[in-house]
Protein backbone atom coordinates (compact mmCIF):
# COMPACT_ATOMS: atom_id res chain seq x y z
CA UNK A 1 0.00 0.00 0.00
CA UNK A 2 1.44 3.41 -0.77
CA UNK A 3 0.28 6.72 0.97
CA UNK A 4 -2.22 8.87 -0.89
CA UNK A 5 -2.84 12.65 -0.85
CA UNK A 6 -5.60 11.77 1.58
CA UNK A 7 -2.87 9.65 3.97
CA UNK A 8 0.21 11.45 4.12
CA UNK A 9 3.61 10.13 5.88
CA UNK A 10 4.26 10.90 9.30
CA UNK A 11 7.01 13.05 9.93
CA UNK A 12 9.93 11.10 9.62
CA UNK A 13 8.59 7.90 8.36
CA UNK A 14 9.78 7.73 4.87
CA UNK A 15 11.88 4.79 3.62
CA UNK A 16 16.09 5.52 4.18
CA UNK A 17 17.80 4.27 1.58
CA UNK A 18 21.49 4.58 0.95
CA UNK A 19 24.27 3.41 -1.34
CA UNK A 20 27.56 2.47 -0.08
CA UNK A 21 29.50 -0.77 0.04
CA UNK A 22 29.09 -4.47 -1.06
CA UNK A 23 27.84 -5.02 2.37
CA UNK A 24 24.61 -4.21 3.02
CA UNK A 25 22.32 -4.02 5.83
CA UNK A 26 18.55 -4.39 5.77
CA UNK A 27 17.01 -2.60 8.89
CA UNK A 28 13.38 -3.39 10.20
CA UNK A 29 10.80 -1.44 11.86
CA UNK A 30 8.28 -2.43 14.59
CA UNK A 31 4.84 -2.70 14.73
CA UNK A 32 2.81 0.25 14.58
CA UNK A 33 5.84 2.50 13.97
CA UNK A 34 7.80 3.28 11.13
CA UNK A 35 11.75 4.09 9.87
CA UNK A 36 11.44 6.47 12.26
CA UNK A 37 12.77 4.48 15.33
CA UNK A 38 15.14 3.10 12.74
CA UNK A 39 17.13 6.04 11.54
CA UNK A 40 19.81 6.78 13.79
CA UNK A 41 20.87 3.61 13.64
CA UNK A 42 20.28 3.70 9.49
CA UNK A 43 22.39 6.69 9.47
CA UNK A 44 25.60 5.49 12.09
CA UNK A 45 25.48 2.33 9.27
CA UNK A 46 25.81 4.15 6.62
CA UNK A 47 28.43 6.44 7.87
CA UNK A 48 30.58 3.06 8.13
CA UNK A 49 30.41 3.03 4.76
CA UNK A 50 27.70 -0.11 4.29
CA UNK A 51 24.88 -0.10 2.07
CA UNK A 52 21.82 0.31 4.01
CA UNK A 53 17.74 -0.01 3.03
CA UNK A 54 14.70 0.71 5.51
CA UNK A 55 12.03 0.00 4.20
CA UNK A 56 8.54 1.59 5.21
CA UNK A 57 6.32 -1.75 5.95
CA UNK A 58 2.74 -1.56 4.58
CA UNK A 59 -0.37 0.09 6.47
CA UNK A 60 2.62 2.01 8.42
CA UNK A 61 3.68 5.76 8.76
CA UNK A 62 0.08 6.86 7.96
CA UNK A 63 -2.92 6.00 9.77
CA UNK A 64 -3.42 3.03 11.71
CA UNK A 65 -7.17 2.97 9.75
CA UNK A 66 -4.65 1.90 6.08
CA UNK A 67 -3.08 -0.74 8.94
CA UNK A 68 -5.83 -2.10 9.41
CA UNK A 69 -5.88 -3.10 5.54
CA UNK A 70 -2.26 -4.89 5.88
CA UNK A 71 -1.35 -7.91 7.20
CA UNK A 72 1.83 -9.98 8.87
CA UNK A 73 1.73 -11.42 5.66
CA UNK A 74 2.24 -8.12 4.15
CA UNK A 75 4.44 -7.05 5.91
CA UNK A 76 6.66 -9.89 5.98
CA UNK A 77 6.39 -9.93 1.74
CA UNK A 78 7.68 -6.11 1.92
CA UNK A 79 11.05 -7.00 3.87
CA UNK A 80 11.67 -10.07 1.53
CA UNK A 81 11.78 -7.91 -1.75
CA UNK A 82 13.59 -5.45 0.05
CA UNK A 83 16.02 -8.29 1.03
CA UNK A 84 16.77 -9.61 -2.35
CA UNK A 85 16.59 -6.03 -3.49
CA UNK A 86 19.88 -5.71 -1.37
CA UNK A 87 21.26 -9.27 -1.82
CA UNK A 88 21.67 -8.23 -6.21
CA UNK A 89 23.51 -5.82 -5.59
CA UNK A 90 25.73 -6.61 -2.30
CA UNK A 91 28.00 -9.00 -2.19
CA UNK A 92 27.28 -10.16 1.81
CA UNK A 93 23.77 -8.69 3.85
CA UNK A 94 22.97 -8.77 7.64
CA UNK A 95 19.40 -8.16 8.86
CA UNK A 96 18.64 -6.77 11.82
CA UNK A 97 15.11 -5.42 13.65
CA UNK A 98 12.93 -3.49 16.17
CA UNK A 99 10.06 -5.64 17.91
CA UNK A 100 7.96 -7.09 15.29
CA UNK A 101 10.45 -5.86 12.71
CA UNK A 102 12.65 -8.72 14.84
CA UNK A 103 10.20 -11.35 14.03
CA UNK A 104 10.76 -10.80 10.37
CA UNK A 105 14.63 -9.93 10.86
CA UNK A 106 14.84 -13.76 11.88
CA UNK A 107 11.99 -15.22 9.26
CA UNK A 108 14.26 -13.58 6.18
CA UNK A 109 16.95 -15.61 8.13
CA UNK A 110 15.30 -18.58 8.24
CA UNK A 111 13.94 -18.68 4.57
CA UNK A 112 17.38 -17.32 3.03
CA UNK A 113 20.12 -18.95 4.76
CA UNK A 114 22.11 -18.79 1.44
CA UNK A 115 21.48 -14.53 2.16
CA UNK A 116 21.81 -13.36 5.66
CA UNK A 117 25.41 -13.35 6.88
CA UNK A 118 24.10 -12.25 10.47
CA UNK A 119 21.15 -11.14 11.99
CA UNK A 120 20.76 -8.50 14.59
CA UNK A 121 17.61 -7.91 17.16
CA UNK A 122 16.36 -5.36 19.47
CA UNK A 123 13.84 -6.64 21.95
CA UNK A 124 12.25 -8.54 19.34
CA UNK A 125 8.49 -9.60 19.36
CA UNK A 126 8.69 -13.55 18.95
CA UNK A 127 5.72 -14.82 21.35
CA UNK A 128 1.99 -14.06 22.36
CA UNK A 129 1.72 -11.37 25.02
CA UNK A 130 -1.78 -10.84 24.59
CA UNK A 131 -3.95 -13.50 24.94
CA UNK A 132 -6.39 -12.75 23.64
CA UNK A 133 -4.72 -12.09 20.23
CA UNK A 134 -5.14 -15.96 19.15
CA UNK A 135 -9.13 -15.78 19.92
CA UNK A 136 -9.44 -12.70 17.45
CA UNK A 137 -7.29 -13.82 14.85
CA UNK A 138 -10.32 -16.40 13.30
CA UNK A 139 -12.69 -13.24 13.39
CA UNK A 140 -10.27 -10.10 12.59
CA UNK A 141 -12.88 -8.74 10.09
CA UNK A 142 -15.93 -8.73 12.95
CA UNK A 143 -13.61 -7.60 15.63
CA UNK A 144 -12.47 -4.70 13.37
CA UNK A 145 -15.90 -3.96 12.74
CA UNK A 146 -16.78 -4.11 16.55
CA UNK A 147 -13.39 -2.45 17.89
CA UNK A 148 -11.30 -1.33 15.11
CA UNK A 149 -8.59 -0.11 17.29
CA UNK A 150 -7.65 0.02 21.13
CA UNK A 151 -5.05 2.18 23.02
CA UNK A 152 -1.77 1.75 21.55
CA UNK A 153 1.50 1.83 23.66
CA UNK A 154 4.02 4.22 21.84
CA UNK A 155 7.02 5.88 22.51
CA UNK A 156 7.91 3.70 25.16
CA UNK A 157 11.42 5.36 26.21
CA UNK A 158 13.18 6.39 29.42
CA UNK A 159 14.99 9.11 27.27
CA UNK A 160 13.06 12.53 28.25
CA UNK A 161 11.63 14.31 25.17
CA UNK A 162 11.72 11.15 22.94
CA UNK A 163 9.21 10.45 20.86
CA UNK A 164 8.99 7.13 18.62
CA UNK A 165 6.77 8.46 15.76
CA UNK A 166 3.99 5.31 15.66
CA UNK A 167 0.79 5.49 15.93
CA UNK A 168 -1.24 5.89 18.94
CA UNK A 169 -3.80 3.57 18.52
CA UNK A 170 -3.33 -0.44 17.76
CA UNK A 171 -5.33 -1.90 14.47
CA UNK A 172 -7.53 -4.76 15.52
CA UNK A 173 -7.46 -6.62 12.28
CA UNK A 174 -3.65 -5.91 11.90
CA UNK A 175 -2.65 -7.38 15.21
CA UNK A 176 -4.77 -10.17 15.18
CA UNK A 177 -2.43 -11.34 12.28
CA UNK A 178 0.51 -11.52 14.03
CA UNK A 179 0.09 -14.76 15.62
CA UNK A 180 0.96 -16.02 12.02
CA UNK A 181 4.49 -14.23 12.06
CA UNK A 182 5.18 -15.81 15.28
CA UNK A 183 4.28 -19.27 15.11
CA UNK A 184 6.23 -19.28 11.17
CA UNK A 185 9.14 -17.88 13.58
CA UNK A 186 8.96 -20.29 16.06
CA UNK A 187 8.58 -23.45 13.91
CA UNK A 188 11.48 -22.27 11.93
CA UNK A 189 13.89 -22.24 14.92
CA UNK A 190 15.94 -25.06 14.17
CA UNK A 191 16.92 -23.67 10.48
CA UNK A 192 18.58 -20.52 11.67
CA UNK A 193 22.14 -21.01 10.91
CA UNK A 194 23.03 -17.31 10.66
CA UNK A 195 24.59 -15.64 14.68
CA UNK A 196 22.74 -13.42 15.90
CA UNK A 197 23.13 -10.62 18.61
CA UNK A 198 20.07 -9.96 20.60
CA UNK A 199 19.51 -6.91 22.32
CA UNK A 200 16.67 -6.98 25.76
CA UNK A 201 15.65 -4.32 27.83
CA UNK A 202 14.93 -5.43 31.50
CA UNK A 203 12.44 -2.60 31.80
CA UNK A 204 10.44 -2.96 28.66
CA UNK A 205 6.70 -2.25 28.39
CA UNK A 206 5.76 -3.88 25.32
CA UNK A 207 7.62 -7.03 25.00
CA UNK A 208 8.33 -9.26 27.60
CA UNK A 209 10.98 -11.57 28.76
CA UNK A 210 9.47 -14.68 27.56
CA UNK A 211 10.59 -14.14 23.45
CA UNK A 212 14.40 -14.29 24.29
CA UNK A 213 14.00 -17.14 26.30
CA UNK A 214 12.08 -19.06 23.43
CA UNK A 215 14.99 -18.34 20.89
CA UNK A 216 17.40 -18.93 23.41
CA UNK A 217 15.70 -22.22 23.65
CA UNK A 218 15.04 -23.41 20.51
CA UNK A 219 17.64 -21.58 18.35
CA UNK A 220 19.96 -24.49 18.80
CA UNK A 221 21.91 -24.52 15.60
CA UNK A 222 23.47 -21.10 15.28
CA UNK A 223 25.50 -19.00 18.07
CA UNK A 224 23.32 -16.49 19.45
CA UNK A 225 24.95 -13.50 21.88
CA UNK A 226 22.64 -11.41 24.28
CA UNK A 227 23.34 -8.14 25.91
CA UNK A 228 20.98 -6.57 28.23
CA UNK A 229 20.11 -2.63 27.95
CA UNK A 230 19.51 -1.57 31.54
CA UNK A 231 19.36 2.46 30.74
CA UNK A 232 16.38 2.09 27.53
CA UNK A 233 12.68 0.94 27.37
CA UNK A 234 11.30 -0.95 24.51
CA UNK A 235 12.49 1.45 21.96
CA UNK A 236 16.07 0.97 22.94
CA UNK A 237 17.12 1.96 19.15
CA UNK A 238 15.91 6.06 20.62
CA UNK A 239 16.74 5.54 23.75
CA UNK A 240 19.79 5.85 26.41
CA UNK A 241 21.67 2.47 24.93
CA UNK A 242 21.34 3.36 21.92
CA UNK A 243 24.82 3.81 20.91
CA UNK A 244 25.72 0.91 22.68
CA UNK A 245 23.64 -1.14 19.87
CA UNK A 246 24.94 0.99 17.13
CA UNK A 247 28.46 0.52 18.00
CA UNK A 248 27.53 -3.39 18.58
CA UNK A 249 26.03 -4.01 15.69
CA UNK A 250 28.91 -2.60 13.43
CA UNK A 251 31.00 -5.12 15.51
CA UNK A 252 29.23 -7.97 14.54
CA UNK A 253 29.07 -6.97 11.46
CA UNK A 254 32.70 -6.53 11.34
CA UNK A 255 33.31 -9.71 13.15
CA UNK A 256 31.16 -12.31 11.07
CA UNK A 257 32.67 -10.86 7.35
CA UNK A 258 36.12 -11.57 9.44
CA UNK A 259 35.31 -15.02 10.22
CA UNK A 260 33.57 -15.97 7.21
CA UNK A 261 30.74 -17.30 9.43
CA UNK A 262 27.17 -17.13 8.89
CA UNK A 263 25.56 -17.24 5.46
CA UNK A 264 25.55 -20.37 3.45
CA UNK A 265 27.19 -20.39 0.30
Amino acid sequence: MRPTAATPLLPGAEPYSHRGSEVGVLLCHGFTGSPYSMRPWAERLAAAGYSVEVPLLPGHGTTWQDMNLTTSDDWYAAAERALLDLASRCEEVFVMGLSMGGALTLRLAQEHPHLVRGAVVVNPSLVVEDVRLPLVAPFRGLAARIMPSTPGLTSDVAKPGEREGGYTRTPTAAAATLPKLWRAVQQGMSGLRAPILAYRSPQDHVVGPRSLRMLARRAVNTSLTIHLLHDSYHVATLDHDADVIFDGSLAFVREQRRSGEGAVR
